[in-house]
């Protein structure tokens, strides 16, 4: 045991107070990363226990330590140690007082494996006269038992007491059966325990677990062939083992919880209120209707309500950009102090408001008990496309924002779930091409009706939604089977369906501010970076052809002057490395319909999609504090025409830029907070190239097909 600071677990199933204990005891004052090689968040947290300094660890809640993938192997690779994880001290296990023989079945799999346990048993309130005696479990435990609210801060000084008393003994803590497994069973676990490497724990319940979770088609890091090979062979009795290690393993625990626990449970506790609430939001037809009424509420809050906070945050930087260069001397620090750094700091800072406003509606459905309820309707739907139910939320998300979108695929156990979401959710069309898709209808498509009712424009807006849905959904039906990482099988989707609470808005917040202030730390950095980089590619080298400084200085009037600068701008941008690179890639999207002009574009939407249309705008000597309503921009795009005299721009090639953009991965923050959840390149590098593809097929096939079909 190390002398300081102590190091203690917090484990326990799902929905079972765990991070209100965690708060509770810390104050969340929390760091959090990812459990070693596996992207799965690990909170830690310092606190005191008796004068004593200690770290507190949160496990990912689950029902047992068998384990089929990698996410499900963190709880038994953190409880005892394994996969760069340090042994615990002391593991305290939260146990529903409603529920206490399922919260059990864990402790049992624990003390099996000789681990030092405090059970803190959660949910007294609610479990009322049907709780259990803590003093009875503690005597068939072994191992003390304290009843605790972490709402109300009830029982947290006994448990630090029973911590620190636990945390004090010095002798090895005995490894305790509650069942007896048969002759034919210990002769299979004799068999992996001498395979066992020598930094696991050298038990026979370490090789029970081997028996019960290796096998055909897991997903377990780590583990060593032998221990593979002594799984796989079939014992005299001529039985695999999967036939029969886990009946008779979870029989014998349950056996003795049974008998044991269930005559110390009273009566179950009421929950008429959620069985009767659930006949309505679990209805296929109603609780559907509520669910969609409930995600129109959050979409427009993603859209609308955090439309006002967003201007605010483009305001200030944009007046924070005016006023450095109106007070400082001018030259290229101050125009790298105001293109990259400012614009930089603006571009993470603006993702806040939306980031806040999803994990605060987030937070809600999940702390009510809702989002359960989500994943349960929404998985009939999502599993056709070997999606998660809980990846609907995420996605719908992706129409304001993949940033924040991304950051929720966190409610999702599993890593190839969270992955395959990562994968598709870029594509649902999100608010910035809004801005990019107006600006090339308004300037390209006529303003009519179709049939005398439809709008033309409009039905073309609905039309760029409808595809991006559509492409994202069958996105993932082909990655889920051709992506090797991605095509894991499809688990069996069980979820737990907790009694409805009334949010604690304290750990909303607390959930909120971790969140954002993980994002701004972390993806923040990245998309500083890139912003500064994609600056520098667009301003240097700064030499044109023309001087334009006497003649702006000797300007006859100030609209002559904007000119002349709008001017100074553009040839500054062509003759710029992003300009080169646009004539440069301009033979590989010729066939799309697109010049250099688009190609500079392009790589200027990295920043983000809307920064297209100023970029364009520059191009153009169109000023670059245009928009998409820009009337100047509008008329120099319809009047472009190439040198044998055809236009630049038609409805076609119009068409063909809006597909683009609807697939095509044009946004590095996208792409920084990829890298920051999955942990590496890798994936980031293949959504980029994969839509990136994608993009440029489609288009192709839509500009050529439109143009053998006469409609160029």
């Amino acid at each position: 045991m190390r002398k300081s600071p102590a190091l203690v677990a917090l484990a326990g199933n799902p929905n079972t107070g765990k991070t209100t204990l965690f708060n509770a005891l810390t104050g969340s004052r929390a760091k959090v990363g990812n459990y070693p090689g596996v992207t799965v968040e690990r909170r830690v947290a310092r606190f005191d226990l008796a004068g004593r300094v200690a770290d507190l660890v949160d496990i990912p809640g689950t029902y047992s330590l068998a384990a089929r993938s990698a996410e499900e192997q963190i709880a038994l690779a953190a409880m005892v140690g394994l996969r760069g994880n340090p042994r615990p001290d002391l593991v305290v296990f939260c146990v529903d007082a409603t529920q206490p023989v399922r919260g059990l079945y864990l402790v049992l799999q624990a003390l099996e494996l000789g681990l030092r346990a405090v059970v803190a048993l959660t949910m007294v309130d609610e479990a009322g006269h049907a709780k259990p005696s803590a003093r009875a479990l503690s005597h068939s435990l072994g191992c003390p038992v304290i009843e605790v609210d972490g709402r109300r801060r009830v029982g947290l000084p006994e448990l630090r007491a029973a911590m620190t008393e636990r945390l004090g003994e010095s002798e090895p803590v005995a490894q305790v059966w509650r069942w007896q497994p048969s002759d034919e069973l210990r002769e299979h676990i004799a068999g992996v325990f001498v395979t066992l490497p020598g930094d696991w724990p050298q038990s026979d319940a370490m090789a029970l677990w081997a028996l019960s979770s290796v096998g055909d088609g897991d997903e377990l890091v780590g583990v060593p062939e032998a221990v593979r090979r002594a799984v796989a062979e079939v014992p005299p009795g001529g039985r695999a083992v999967a036939e029969w290690v886990d009946d008779e393993a979870v029989l014998g625990r349950y056996r003795w919880l049974d008998s044991e626990v269930a005559p110390l449970i009273g009566a179950a506790p009421d929950r008429s209120f959620t069985e009767r609430l659930d006949r309505v939001l679990l209805n296929r037809v109603a609780g559907f209707g509520v669910f969609l009424a409930i995600m129109f509420v959050v979409f427009q809050s993603l859209f609308t309500w955090a439309d006002p906070a967003i201007s605010l945050v483009e305001t200030c930087f944009a007046w924070l950009g005016r006023f450095s260069r109106d007070h400082l001397p001018a030259g290229v620090a101050t125009d790298f102090l105001v293109g990259g750094v400012i614009a930089g700091f603006g571009s993470v800072v603006v993702f806040l408001p939306q980031i806040l406003l999803l994990f605060f509606f987030i937070g809600l459905m999940e702390d009510s008990g809702y989002m359960a309820r989500v994943a349960y309707l929404m998985d009939r739907i999502m599993k056709t496309m070997n999606l998660h139910g809980r990846a609907f939320v995420p996605m719908m998300s992706g129409f304001a924002c993949a940033v924040p979108a991304i950051l929720a695929t966190r409610t999702m156990e599993r890593q190839r779930d969270r992955l395959l979401t990562m994968m598709v959710v870029p594509l649902m069309t999100c608010s910035a091409r809004l801005p990019v898709c107006t600006l090339i209808i308004a300037s390209l498509f006529p303003a009519g009706h179709l049939l005398g009712v439809f709008p033309v424009q409009g039905l073309l807006m609905i039309g760029m939604y409808l595809f991006s849905t559509v492409t994202a959904l069958a996105a993932a039906f082909v990655l889920s089977r051709r992506v090797k990482p991605l095509r894991a099988k499809r688990l069996p989707f069980v979820i737990e369906l907790p009694p409805y609470r009334v949010p604690r808005l304290g750990d909303v917040s607390r959930m909120m501010w971790m969140r954002s202030s993980m994002f701004l730390k972390e993806a923040g950095t990245v998309i500083l970076a890139c912003t500064i980089a994609l600056w520098a590619l667009l301003n240097f080298p700064r030499a044109t052809a023309i001087d334009y400084q006497p003649l702006i200085a000797g300007a006859p009037s100030p609209a002559v002057a904007s000119a002349l600068e709008n001017a100074r701008d553009g040839d500054r941008l062509r003759a710029s490395y992003g300009g080169r690179l646009g004539h440069a890639i301009e033979p590989a999207i010729e066939p799309l319909g697109f010049d250099w002009k688009i190609g500079v574009g392009i790589i200027g939407a990295f920043a983000a999609r809307e920064v297209f249309i100023s970029t364009m705008g520059v191009v153009y000597s169109a000023g670059g504090e245009v928009d998409e309503n820009s009337a100047t921009l509008r008329q120099r795009i319809r009047a472009e025409i190439r040198d044998d005299g055809r236009p630049v721009y038609t409805p076609l090639s119009g068409l063909s830029l809006m597909i683009f953009f609807a697939l095509a991965c044009q946004c590095m923050s996208t792409l920084a907070v990829v890298k920051r959840e999955t942990g590496g390149y890798r994936w980031p590098l293949f959504l980029f190239t994969y839509m990136t593809a994608l993009a440029w097929l489609t288009s192709f096939a839509v500009y050529q097909g439109g143009r053998l079909l006469g409609f160029e």
